[in-house]
């Protein structure tokens, strides 16, 4: 359910922790992904080839790269981008349950499950944040386990340890 790869722009941003392949069609962002992050994208691109396909594409994409910098920097808290999240409607109410997990904060699996009014669909909610195609804009790597754990992320956990510590959110329990 992702959108065609000959209708969509992407770009590789380079960060403090590893490149990133921003995806963009119709003027949104629709993919955020860690070079080698177990779920990028395969789009037939050759290694450093970027595509950028029309201008809206290319204007959200200078945002979207724009913005990241800024919160490795630690100049921004909130992302402010067009998005188009492409997936089941379950998986888009778990996607916008996470959008509201603030800055240096986390959740939990359980509470995202009672966030969208289904405390029994644990694994369901796990298997939906692990299919999230914007990582970091959208916050999957602020979930934890319910006793404090780090628990899986496409990008890898050390990843995930690193995010969490730029945004002052490590569970006391792993300090």
């Amino acid at each position: 359910m992702k959108p065609e790869a000959s209708a969509a722009s992407f770009r590789r941003v380079d960060s403090p922790l590893g490149r990133v392949l921003l995806v963009a069609a119709r003027g949104r962002l629709t993919g955020l992904y860690f070079e080698g992050q177990r779920d990028e994208p395969d789009l037939g691109l050759a290694p450093g080839e970027d595509r950028q396909a029309h201008a809206e594409d290319a204007t959200v994409l200078d945002r979207a790269s724009g913005q990241l910098r800024e919160y490795f920097d630690g100049r921004r808290r909130r992302f402010d981008l067009p998005l188009e999240l492409v997936g089941t409607p379950f998986q888009r109410e778990v996607w916008q349950a996470l959008l509201a997990i603030p800055f240096g904060a986390t959740s939990t699996y359980g509470e995202i499950a009672a966030r969208i009014g289904r405390p029994r669909a644990v694994r369901a909610v796990g298997g939906a944040i692990g299919r999230n195609p914007v990582s970091i804009v959208v916050p999957c790597h602020r979930i934890v386990g319910s006793d404090g754990s780090l628990t899986g992320f496409g990008g890898g956990l050390p990843r995930k340890r690193a995010l969490l510590g730029i945004e002052g959110a490590m569970p006391s329990s792993l300090l």
